[in-house]
């Protein structure tokens, strides 16, 4: 059933914590690699499911700067798979007409991830529907700081006046200048916090906590969330009809 038919107000930007493959793999015996596996499979029907709904932007928080003090063995099988990822589906990306891109520290990457990623994002760039946004090595802290430092360097180079520095201004210096604010914020996994993510970007976003954890998060469940987010009444801080 489209969104149209179901009658549904599909948020223009929805940003999910993709939280619990580790877990999933614990409760059924299995490596968290498996977990992993099984999360990138709901990365593929997520994709999907916002691309026909007309959801206009994706943003994944797909690899944390936290991440990195993981175990090696399961950082070193996290970006090798991500970066078999994008070489199995940057075609399908194509056929859906999705654009890729990414946000974070993004040097951080391994050389080879790097390279598959730019490929990617260079083979997408021209699709016109839903933009897909992956955060990798990505910290909200980390880029409030790069955005302060791009700020400081605009105003010293002559390029900026501090006195015109304000929210606008500040947005335009960091990763997520190219986007607009998520509308709707989903986390799986029923945790209660934010982990750093997109924190400037989420002062008005909507969020939506749910208990399944990400490999068991398919289209009918990004339907419930979509349904919640139609429920509500955003006020941005006014009164609103009451």
């Amino acid at each position: 059933m489209s969104a149209k038919q179901e009658d549904l107000t599909v948020p223009r930007h929805i940003a999910i914590i993709m939280d619990g493959n580790g877990r999933w793999a614990k409760e059924r015996g299995l490596p968290r690699t498996e977990g992993h596996r099984r999360g990138a499979d709901s990365v593929q029907e997520i994709v999907e499911s916002c691309g026909q709904l007309g959801v206009k932007y994706l943003t994944l928080f797909a690899f944390s700067t936290e991440n990195w003090k993981r175990p090696k063995a399961e950082v070193d099988s996290l970006m090798k798979m991500l970066e078999r990822f994008l070489k199995q589906k940057t075609s399908e990306m194509m056929k859906q007409n999705v654009r890729l891109q990414a946000i974070g520290r993004l040097h951080d990457l391994p050389e080879s991830c790097q390279n598959q990623l730019h490929k990617s994002i260079e083979t997408t760039s021209q699709n016109t529907g839903l933009t897909l946004i992956f955060a990798l090595s990505y910290g909200a802290r980390e880029e409030i700081i790069d955005g302060i430092k791009s700020l400081v360097e605009s105003v010293e180079k002559g390029h900026l006046d501090k006195g015109m520095i304000d929210a606008e201004v500040f947005s335009k210096h960091l990763y997520t200048r190219y986007y607009p604010d998520p509308d709707l914020l989903i986390r799986t996994s029923g945790e209660m916090r934010l982990s750093n993510f997109l924190l400037w970007q989420m002062s008005y976003t909507e969020f939506y906590i749910t208990s399944v954890l990400w490999p068991e998060f398919r289209r009918e469940e990004l339907l419930e969330a979509i349904r919640d987010y139609g429920r509500r009444q955003r006020r941005y801080g006014g009164v609103g009809d009451i």
